[in-house]
C-alpha cells in the first residue's frame, strides 16, 4: 500500500470558486431525484414475482431491455446538450421536461392488477419502463453534467459530490422499508395495491424535485457559443461518433468507468439476492419478519453511509481522491465478507454488523468517482479544446447501466439456476439457499477487489489537476 500513496501538495479551495449554500442544497435535491427512482424501481419491482407471480427470469427481462435502451439513448442526450445552445442554458431545458415525464411515466408503470396473464404484466411493464427510463435519461444525463461545471475547483468538486450524495442516501433509507409498506394489509389490500399508491407518490417527487435544478442552478458554460460544424444529419452523426471516440480513448476516463461498473454493478447484482436470502433462509418464507430485517439493514446501511460521504468527502482533502477510493473500498470488502456470518437463523439481526462496513464502498464511490470526473472534464478540454460534460457524464452513466442492464437479466436466470422456486414458498431447498448466499457474498468481494487494481493506476493528482487548470485559463484568458 506504501508504494500506492501518493503526497502531494495541499491546495486551499478560492472564495470566488466555492459553490453556494443554496446552490448545492438545489442541486443536491435533484441528486435525491436521481437516487430514489433507482432505489425504488428496485425495491418495488418484486411485486412482478411475489405479488402477480411472474417468473425470474422474466422479470430479470423486463429490467434487462429497458436499460438497454436507457444505455443506448445517454450518449444521445449527453451529446444533444452539450450541443443546445438557448437563452435558458444547455443542460437545463432537458432537466426540467426529462423530470416531468420521469414522474409521470414512473406512475404509471405500476398500475398493475390482479387478474391478467403473464404475459400481459410483461408486456405492460416492459413498454411503461422503457418510456421511463427515455424521459429520466433526458433529465439524469444533463444534471450530472451540470454537475461537473459548477465548480473549477479540485476540492469543491467534491464538495459538491460529497453534499449531492449526502442528500441522495435519505432515497436509500428510505426504499428498504418500501416492501413493508406496500405489504402493509391495515394501509392496502396486497402488495400490488401497495405498489400502485406507492408509485403515485413516487411520481409526484420526481417531479417536484426534478424540476428544481433546471429553475435555480445556475451553468458555468450555459452561454458557450455555437459549435462550428458543417450543417445537416451527416455532420451532426459524424461528430458525435468523434466525440464518443474520443471519450472511450480517454484512458483515466476509462479506468472510473471501469472501477464504477464493478463495484456497483457487482453490489446490485448480489443485492438481487439479498431479499430472498433473508425471506427464505433467514426467516424460513415469512414475509413480514423478513421485510422488518430487510428494512433495518438498508436504513442502517444508508445511515452509515451518511458518515462515509462525510468523512471520504474530508479525507480526500487530505490524502487524494485516489487513495481514499482504495482505502474505503478495501473496507466494503470486509463488510460483504461479514456477511456470511450474519445470515443467521438463529440471531437473524447479527446481520447488521456487516452494514456498517459495506457503506464504506458505495458511500464513497459516486462522492469520489464523480468529483475525479470533472477533472477528467479539465483534461479532455485541455487536449480537445472543447467542454464536454455531457458525453462524459452520458458515457459514464451508460456504462453503469449497461451493467445494470446484465445484473437483471443475469441475476434472474442465476436466481432460477439455484434451485429456487416461489411456489415452494418456505421449503426451499438446502442448495438453493446454499448458492443464493455464495452469489450474494462472493460477486461483490470479487468485482471490488478488480477495481481496486484498476484505480491503483490512475493518473490524475491533485498536484496534475491543478496544473491543468492553470493551462486552461491561460488558454481561455488568451482567447
Amino acid at each position: 500500500m506504501d508504494q500506492v500513496i501518493e503526497h502531494s501538495t495541499h491546495h486551499l479551495t478560492a472564495r470566488k470558486d466555492r459553490i453556494p449554500f443554496f446552490q448545492k442544497a438545489v442541486y443536491s435535491i435533484g441528486s435525491l431525484v436521481n437516487s430514489i427512482q433507482a432505489a425504488a424501481l428496485g425495491a418495488m419491482v418484486i411485486v412482478l414475482n411475489l405479488g402477480l407471480g411472474v417468473n425470474p427470469a422474466l422479470v430479470g427481462i423486463v429490467g434487462f431491455i429497458p436499460r438497454i435502451v436507457d444505455a443506448i439513448l445517454d450518449p444521445l442526450v449527453g451529446y444533444s446538450s452539450d450541443n443546445l445552445r438557448t437563452r435558458y442554458g444547455r443542460r437545463r431545458p432537458f432537466i426540467f421536461v426529462g423530470a416531468l415525464l420521469a414522474g409521470l411515466l414512473f406512475a404509471l408503470m405500476f398500475q398493475l392488477y390482479k387478474g391478467h396473464s403473464e404475459n400481459f404484466y410483461f408486456w405492460y411493464f416492459l413498454g411503461f419502463q422503457i418510456l421511463f427510463f427515455i424521459g429520466f435519461t433526458c433529465y439524469s444525463i444533463p444534471w450530472i453534467a451540470l454537475g461537473y461545471e459548477m465548480t473549477p475547483d479540485y476540492h469543491e468538486r467534491t464538495r459538491l459530490q460529497g453534499a449531492s450524495n449526502f442528500i441522495a442516501q435519505f432515497a436509500w433509507v428510505i426504499a428498504p422499508w418500501f416492501f413493508k409498506i406496500m405489504n402493509n394489509k391495515n394501509m392496502f389490500t396486497d402488495i400490488v395495491h401497495g405498489a400502485r399508491v406507492l408509485a403515485i407518490v413516487m411520481g409526484g417527487f420526481i417531479i417536484v424535485g426534478g424540476i428544481l435544478p433546471a429553475i435555480f442552478n445556475k451553468e458555468h458554460f450555459g452561454n458557450l457559443p455555437k459549435p462550428k460544424r458543417e450543417k445537416g444529419l451527416w455532420s451532426v452523426m459524424k461528430d458525435f461518433f468523434k466525440g464518443a471516440v474520443i471519450t472511450f480513448k480517454c484512458r483515466p476516463f476509462v479506468k472510473l468507468c471501469a472501477a464504477t461498473f464493478l463495484i456497483f454493478n457487482g453490489f446490485m447484482l448480489a443485492s438481487a439476492f439479498t431479499a430472498y436470502v433473508i425471506f427464505f433462509y433467514v426467516f424460513g418464507g415469512d414475509y413480514s419478519k423478513g421485510g422488518t430485517l430487510l428494512g433495518w439493514f438498508g436504513s442502517i446501511s444508508s445511515v452509515c453511509t451518511f458518515c462515509v460521504i462525510f468523512l471520504a468527502t474530508w479525507v480526500s482533502t487530505k490524502i487524494g481522491k485516489k487513495n481514499t477510493f482504495l482505502i474505503t473500498v478495501s473496507i466494503s470488502i470486509i463488510g460483504y465478507a461479514l456477511k456470511w456470518i450474519g445470515y443467521n437463523p438463529d440471531m437473524p439481526y447479527l446481520l447488521l454488523i456487516a452494514a456498517p462496513f459495506i457503506a464504506f464502498g458505495l458511500g464513497s464511490l459516486f462522492t469520489l468517482v464523480s468529483s475525479m470526473v470533472a477533472d477528467v472534464c479539465d483534461l479532455d478540454e485541455l487536449q480537445t479544446g472543447t467542454r464536454r460534460e455531457g458525453m462524459f457524464s452520458a458515457i459514464y452513466w451508460w456504462m453503469v447501466k449497461l451493467g445494470l442492464a446484465a445484473a437483471s437479466l443475469i441475476s434472474g436466470f442465476l436466481l432460477n439456476a439455484t434451485g429456487f422456486d416461489v411456489a415452494l414458498g418456505a421449503n426451499q431447498s438446502a442448495s438453493a439457499l446454499l448458492y443464493m448466499r455464495l452469489f450474494d457474498i462472493g460477486i461483490p468481494i470479487v468485482t471490488s477487489l478488480t477495481a481496486i487494481f484498476i484505480i491503483m493506476t490512475f493518473e490524475i493528482s491533485e498536484d496534475k489537476a491543478y496544473g491543468i487548470r492553470k493551462q486552461l485559463e491561460k488558454r481561455r484568458g488568451k482567447a
